[in-house]
């Protein structure tokens, strides 16, 4: 373990783990810089306020502290033996967000609980409640995940159950995150291979036909492979974003510098803030993001070894699980920002403008403190323990 995941030098203090904790960190001030600059102007347009949006933000930023700071302090013991209660108030979440009159409808969407002047997306608590389930079914049911098909049955009901009633707010780019990740974990947990493979065809089987049985989003696969064939209506956003990024060229316009945020890049401090900052600050500036969620996902990755050879399963998939979904929606994001995908309507983790993303992504770096907590504590305890020290 120690060959992974640092150790403290002298005193049981030291247990915070510097990178991860630096690199979530650098990308929330980036995002709130991002969210300033990209939304200034419709925000003075809209609410008489310049800094409307960078408030909130603000805001929402305390509160993604907050829940990360609650994390840490609970013990990882906690968040597995209340599994089955975690799993049931994500499904509850999921099902009330579809009643007619309860969730809140926005673009189309219900996605949100609508909570004085707070909207929850019930998207992002249920993806993380869920996945703490699967890690403790994983810790529990091991032998039986790596018997055969039985074992998978369950966890794999239960994930369905929640991708349907994502799908039916509808949040395609939710669905496809979630499965990922769960799939991702249960085949770290001990699924053959061949169940993943089978998963991965049934997977994509699926996909293709919700495209080709949706008209809308049939348009939006056209629109992403041909943007400019229709540059004022269906490829309106998309070619706005890539005229964006290539104004940033090598070292950007400059901070507040951006022409495309100015009424005519749609979502701008959302959903396509990674646009609004590559025009700004050029691939230098895209590389040092990437490299900050690369160096996020390194510790991720990292602490789920050392937990594993640990011969701790539950924190091991928490923590491969976390890094796998930040990595995955990450990469969807940019790569839509890019013309890579088509539009899903991901946020960028830790970066763009939303309260219910930052609060649980927030939580999910108080997960991954949490264990890499835990684990240099037993490294200490065992340490003192080999010195005779009482």
């Amino acid at each position: 373990m120690s060959a992974v995941l640092p150790q403290p030098a002298a005193a049981p203090g030291y247990r915070i783990d510097a990178w991860l904790a630096g690199s979530a960190c650098a990308l929330a001030l980036l995002g709130a810089i991002m969210v300033a600059s990209a939304s200034i102007t419709m925000a003075d347009r809209t609410y008489g306020q310049p800094f409307y949006f960078l408030l909130r933000q603000s805001i929402y930023l305390g509160a993604g502290g907050l829940a990360a700071a609650f994390c840490m302090l609970v013990p990882l013991r906690a968040w597995e033996q209340t599994s089955p209660l975690l799993v049931t108030m994500a499904i509850l979440l999921l099902v009330a967000v579809v009643i007619p009159g309860v969730g809140h409808e926005v673009n189309g969407a219900t996605r949100w609980l609508r909570f004085g002047p707070f909207n929850l997306q019930t998207s992002e608590p249920a993806r993380l409640l869920l996945l703490i389930y699967l890690c403790s079914y994983v810790a529990r049911r091991r032998d039986a995940l790596e018997s055969g098909f039985k074992g998978l049955l369950f966890p794999l009901v239960v994930v369905t159950a929640a991708g349907m009633l994502l799908m039916l707010q509808p949040d395609f780019g939710a669905t496809v995150v979630l499965f990922v990740t769960a799939i991702g974990v249960l085949f770290v947990g001990g699924m053959r291979l061949g169940y993943l493979l089978l998963m991965g065809v049934a997977g994509f089987a699926s996909l293709a036909l919700l495209v080709l049985t949706s008209e809308y989003r049939m348009r939006r696969l056209t629109a992403f492979l041909d943007p400019w064939a229709d540059p004022w209506n269906s490829g309106f956003q998309l070619t706005q974003s890539l005229i964006a990024i290539a104004r940033g060229e090598w070292f950007g316009v400059g901070l507040g510098g951006s022409v495309q945020k100015l009424f005519y890049l749609p979502e701008a401090h959302t959903d396509f803030v990674f646009a609004v900052f590559a025009e700004e600050f050029g691939l230098v500036g895209v590389f040092l993001m990437i490299g900050l969620f690369a160096v996020l996902l390194w510790r991720a990755y990292a602490i789920s070894a050392a937990a594993a050879a640990a011969g701790r399963v539950f924190p091991a998939c928490l923590a491969f699980g976390i890094g796998t979904w930040i990595g995955l929606q990450a990469f969807i994001n940019i790569a839509v920002n890019m013309g890579l995908l088509p539009t899903k309507g991901l946020t960028l983790p830790l970066v763009s403008y939303g309260g219910s993303s930052l609060m649980f992504t927030g939580a999910a770096i108080g997960l991954l403190l949490r264990i890499h907590y835990e684990l240099t504590a037993d490294g200490y305890a065992g340490r003192r323990g080999k010195r005779g020290r009482p």
